[in-house]
């Protein structure tokens, strides 16, 4: 017997919450991706991924594309749900399982209507965007080759059921890490003379750090800079030599961002130095801003607006990061915010979605593709029409 759409998905949902992967190892959800595009008869792209699916359908000279992402975090999961994650220390806790059902859904939907859409659509179910590299894999792999513009979502549990936003220019942050390690003395805690505190080091810097968001750069900015580890020592009675410390910096400019690192080190050094120790910066550099581009906004929320949804601009950007910003950099398109009305936020253990965000969203993407497939068909014809930008 088949199901009902709408239940086919949840269903799907809950079997890859149930069988949750890291990134670049999601290779039983690609199996299971795989296999249930093909039963539906649709053509995969032979691009040579380790892990993650690419499908395209319809005909043509014109192509969009939308994305899914599939990796899990490692998490262990205290929903209690009969669905809960079987994987010890792993779960779905941003939500990745429902976009995937959801693209599952539209693309089911687009292959019934292959024969009257106005092109082809190109749907990325895409690994690793918790390591943000999974973008630039696909990207690597050829799978934006030819690609007129894109589109995506991510739930948003703050966000009520119904409910869509997007917001024109930056939308997402950029996300990099830091890591900084101190180097001081190590000496008995009854003579800390005798050494240097590696510890009183690291408190100042992290008190110190606090003022670049805060002093150095304007207050209209959005900057936040959190230090998110302090390791050290490894008994009671002992100062450590060295002390670790990690944290995140997110920004939506990209000046300021280039300038963060040189500020950082600078910081760090001065105050060390100024206690006879040394202090060294790491810096890894992760997805930038996600910048939507505002004609393509315009398009995804009149979308939304027609196909029920309350659809809104966002009145400010979020701080937290996409590699979908990679895609973006690439070629125009919209990132969209759905509401998943869970009581618990993204990346906790308790975080439970409503399922009932599925249906509605499979209906929207699916109201979209062949709306911006006549845009972009428009927009190669010599009407002199305004390109979305």
């Amino acid at each position: 017997m088949t199901l009902p759409l709408t239940e086919q998905l949840v269903q799907w949902r809950r079997e890859l919450h149930q069988h949750p992967e890291l990134s670049n190892h999601e290779f039983a959800t690609t199996e299971r991706i795989t296999r249930w595009l093909e039963q539906a008869g649709i053509r995969l792209l032979p691009l040579g991924l380790k892990t993650g699916v690419v499908a395209e359908i319809g005909q043509g000279e014109h192509l969009i594309a939308l994305r899914a992402d599939i990796d899990a975090l490692p998490i262990e999961e205290t929903t209690g749900r009969p669905w809960r994650s079987q994987q010890p220390g792993v779960m779905h806790a941003c939500g990745h399982d429902v976009h995937s059902a959801v693209m599952l859904g539209v693309a089911l939907q687009l292959q019934q209507q292959e024969t009257t859409l106005p092109g082809r659509v190109r749907i990325l179910f895409q690994p690793a965007e918790e390591t943000f590299n999974g973008a630039r894999q696909l990207i690597e792999a050829g799978a934006l080759e030819g690609v007129q513009a894109i589109f995506g979502m991510h739930n948003a549990p703050d966000l009520p059921l119904g409910t869509l936003q997007s917001r024109a220019g930056a939308f997402y942050a950029n996300v990099d890490r830091f890591a900084i390690r101190i180097e001081g003395k190590g000496a008995h805690a009854a003579r800390p003379q005798e050494g240097i505190d590696s510890i009183v080091i690291a408190s100042h810097i992290v008190t110190a750090l606090q003022t670049l968001p805060s002093r150095v750069f304007s207050s209209l900015e959005t900057v936040v800079l959190s230090v998110t580890r302090f390791t050290a020592g490894n008994t009671w009675n002992v100062l450590p030599q060295s002390v670790e410390l990690e944290g995140t910096v997110r920004t939506h400019n990209g000046e300021i961002r280039e300038q963060i690192p040189h500020r950082i080190q600078t910081l760090i050094q001065g105050i060390a130095a100024g206690f006879g120790a040394t202090a060294e910066l790491e810096w890894t550099e992760g997805p930038p801003a996600l910048i939507n581009t505002p004609g393509w906004v315009d398009v995804a929320l009149e979308v939304a607006h027609q196909s029920g949804y309350l659809a809104e601009h966002a009145e400010s950007p979020q701080m937290g990061g996409e590699d979908f910003a990679f895609y973006l950099q690439q070629v125009p398109g919209a990132f969209v915010s759905i509401g998943s009305a869970s009581k618990f936020g993204l990346h906790h253990a308790a975080f439970d979605p409503d399922e009932a965000l599925i249906g509605p969203a499979v209906a929207y993407f699916t109201q979209l593709v062949p709306r911006a497939l006549q845009i972009v068909a428009a927009q190669g014809t010599d009407r002199g029409e305004k390109r979305l930008n």
